[in-house]
């Protein structure tokens, strides 16, 4: 019994209900250890961070992702086909976008928005094509969940919506595949254009950082809100799996609620984080503004979610008596 729930157990279980996403998991979890090895080894930097930085960050993020999406796969039934094919795509669209971090941080160079020669305007316009399949797959998988009937509902919507908030957090990386103000103004100088877009807003990629994401700390950065969307399916999975435990005095409408605020609340998060690094503000030094916004919405959160928990409280038969 022990060796069934161990990490063989596990990995055997996983291979038996989706070969590619599993195996996608695994590679990419072998490919973070390996990346986690090269920050120690290799003291190259690339554009202000250590040269594995990135692929580390990659693989543990596509790697967790493709863990996740083989479990929300299990609660589909009667589409084997559809289900293939979401695997598929999304196996081997994630372990190439991981494939490809690594092989431009082992030539010491830069992955996105790279264009400074043939090969990588290839690679750089190919890797665009595949991510957009991974999203493509996303919308189908929200789709086949919406059609599904899935129980308990509070973990059905949790699902639903963060797989919505995925879409949304990947939306949020087209406005870095645009080119900036500075890269416009070079070209207008007739020096071309060999970088096109960039994960910062106000300053080039580069400089300071925060810790382990290295968010910018002295300009605007989309790939906080990026980040936040992207992982919120494994925030509100979590939830919807807490509230499917208790507390008792909650019933299925009161669960689902929780599950839609939450959903609202990373929702306005992502948003306000976005208009945050569009206005060239590091997520480290907030203005009143954003301070505001930030504030407003954990009050509204708050509000909505004590709310629910009162009614519950005053129509539970339990507290009636």
């Amino acid at each position: 019994m022990a060796e069934a729930y161990g990490p063989r157990g596990l990995l055997r279980r996983a291979w038996a209900v989706n070969p590619p996403l599993a195996g996608a998991g695994i590679l990419l979890g072998l490919t973070t250890v390996a990346a986690l090895v090269g920050l120690v080894v290799d003291p190259r930097e690339i554009t202000g961070q250590p040269a594995w930085a990135k692929p580390a960050r990659f693989a543990f993020s596509f790697g967790l992702y493709a863990l996740t999406l083989m479990w929300l796969l299990t609660f589909v039934r009667g589409r084997p086909r559809l289900v293939a094919l979401i695997s598929w795509v999304t196996a081997i669209g994630v372990v190439l976008e991981v494939a490809w971090a690594c092989r431009a941080a082992a030539a010491g160079t830069t992955s996105h928005f790279n264009f400074t020669t043939g090969a990588l305007n290839n690679l750089t316009l190919t890797a665009l094509v595949v991510i957009s399949l991974v999203t493509l797959m996303t919308l189908l998988t929200i789709g086949l969940l919406l059609w599904q009937r899935v129980e308990p509902p509070a973990l059905a919507w949790a699902l639903r919506l963060g797989l919505i908030l995925v879409v949304v957090g990947m939306a949020t990386a087209t406005l870095m595949v645009t080119p900036t103000p500075l890269q416009e103004a070079a070209a207008d100088r007739g020096h071309g254009m060999p970088l096109v877009g960039a994960h910062t807003v106000g300053r080039p990629d580069g400089g300071p950082g925060m810790p382990i994401t290295n968010f910018s700390t002295t300009a605007g950065d989309l790939r906080v809100p990026h980040f936040v969307g992207v992982h919120a399916v494994q925030a509100l999975a979590v939830l919807g799996l807490l509230l499917t435990l208790g507390p008792r005095v909650l019933g299925p409408r009161h669960r689902t609620t929780l599950v839609w605020i939450a959903a609202a609340g990373l929702l306005g998060l992502t948003l306000i984080l976005t208009w945050q690094a569009r206005r060239a503000q590091p997520l480290t030094s907030p203005d009143t503004a954003t301070t505001t916004a930030l504030i407003i919405l954990a009050a509204v959160t708050a509000a909505a979610t004590t709310a629910v928990f009162w009614h519950a409280r005053t129509t539970s038969p339990e507290t009636s008596r």
